[in-house]
């Protein structure tokens, strides 16, 4: 569990770990909640889901904004850190694969593939270990909801079953949870992240 107390003085290296780790909690947020727009608007409006050049543009910014938070979070056990990276690596090498089968463009792949929902698992992992890691730290419970969401949702969405409004309900459905988590993450005092020093492995 995480604690709610400053074990030690926070370092400037702390302070800004933590901000950095945070940044890419919120623009990862901020990244699935613009695609789940557009795709409920496109949805709404042609009763198909669109998938146009700017998700090539959020797909980038969102591998950048995992990324961050993968390198710059705070955990007791090592192991789990360099698991942790390991999977984002994985899923680095996926978005190289993407973006071969795409010709270089991610909405080209994502547009005309059904297997390329399975190829953001990598990356939908990452971003479930960290909302599960704050879930179990500070009781953020919706964290947990999103780690299991997202991994069936990809698979739902590579497999058909779901028509283009359900794509985007799936979507707004994570994008909604991913806000709530992150309104009540942000805010918390840089300290909490930190921990206990002496319990880091």
């Amino acid at each position: 569990m995480g604690y709610k107390q400053e074990f030690q003085p926070l370092t400037k290296e702390d302070k800004i770990t933590v901000v950095l780790y945070r940044v890419g909690i919120v623009l990862s947020t901020v990244i699935i909640t613009d695609l789940a727009f557009h795709l409920w608007k496109t949805s709404s409006n042609s009763g198909t889901t669109f998938i146009s050049q700017s998700t090539d543009v959020l797909g980038y910014g969102l591998y950048i904004a995992v990324g961050l938070s993968v390198f710059f979070i705070h955990l007791y056990v090592g192991k789990f850190k360099e698991y942790l990276k390991s999977l984002y690596i994985i899923s680095v090498g996926c978005l190289f694969v993407l973006l071969y089968a795409g010709r270089g463009s991610l909405s080209n792949v994502l547009a005309h593939t059904s297997y390329s929902p399975l190829l953001l698992l990598p990356l939908s992992g990452c971003l479930g270990f960290v909302t599960v890691k704050e879930a179990f730290c500070f009781r953020l419970f919706e964290g947990y909801l999103v780690a299991m969401i997202m991994p069936i949702y990809l698979l739902l969405v590579s497999s058909n079953i779901l028509t283009s409004r359900g794509v985007s309900y799936g979507l707004v459905l994570i994008a909604a949870m991913l806000v709530i988590f992150t309104l009540r993450k942000v805010f918390m005092p840089i300290a909490y992240d930190i921990g206990d020093k002496s319990a880091y492995k």
